[in-house]
């Protein structure tokens, strides 16, 4: 998906993956956005370190090198969403004040969150840290929506007609949103609350867009959620005898 507003463009240069490995521990296959405009060029969430290259490449379709993006907003800790941010030298890196505090206090070696990269972020240079409402870039606010973790931030771009509403792991995928229940997170009562939230957020403007941490960006009207792009995920496998022989799994019906 592709779309302006307000003066800035927005690009998805990773769509997030609605889905769970079954034999292989998590999948991390989370939404990376870039938004362009007012002088910066904005990442919202970073990825995992298997999208390095991609990363690299997708910004490299945009004009763009690591070094030319200004500004980080991290939605949560998890590394699937954070770790990359030390590929981005020149950036001001956003995070919660709560999700910091609470990723610093977890215990290593149990959870998703990437232990020396936060701690090391703790003393970034260009470390920014958000309170619930307040304004991280121009027409950008965050919100904090805990449940999937204490701190987890949803950042709205206020637009002229519309809003664009990232969601991160508050809310990751089409399902939670529609069903209120949630995987992953320490409190469902608390999660329901949060995705509550961002159905109060979305309905203040018609045509503002959902664009969760591991679906495709979602528009919704009367309550009906509508699709803005077709679900793409694929596996190549070597399933021969030989390097040239491969076998593509479609991680979606078609």
């Amino acid at each position: 998906m592709k779309t302006t507003e307000i003066g800035y463009d927005l690009d998805i240069l990773v769509q997030g993956y609605p889905g769970k490995s079954v034999c292989h521990g998590g999948l991390g296959w989370s939404t990376v956005v870039l938004i362009r405009g007012h002088g910066r060029n904005i990442l919202v969430d970073t990825g995992a370190f298997g999208m390095r290259g991609l990363l690299q490449a997708k910004l490299h379709d945009h004009g763009l090198q690591p070094t030319d993006i200004t500004d980080v907003l991290l939605t949560h800790s998890h590394y699937d969403h954070s770790v990359n941010w030390t590929m981005f030298p020149e950036a001001k890196i956003f995070i919660g004040k709560t999700e910091l505090t609470w990723a610093l206090n977890e215990p290593w070696g149990t959870t998703p969150v990437p232990e020396l990269y936060v701690e090391r972020l703790n003393d970034w240079p260009n470390l920014a840290i958000l309170n619930d409402g307040d304004e991280a870039l121009p027409h950008i606010k965050a919100f904090v929506a805990p449940g999937h973790t204490p701190g987890c931030l949803v950042f709205v771009l206020f637009g002229q007609n519309r809003d664009l509403i990232f969601t991160g792991d508050a809310a990751k995928n089409r399902a939670e949103l529609v069903s209120g229940s949630t995987d992953m997170t320490y409190d469902p009562a608390i999660s329901r609350s949060s995705i509550e939230m961002i159905w109060t957020l979305w309905k203040q403007r018609s045509g503002s867009i959902v664009i969760p941490g591991h679906d495709v960006p979602l528009a919704q009207q009367d309550g009906v959620i509508r699709k803005l792009s077709k679900h793409e995920a694929a596996i190549k496998s070597w399933s021969g005898d030989d390097m040239e022989t491969t076998t593509l799994y479609s991680l979606f019906d078609q």
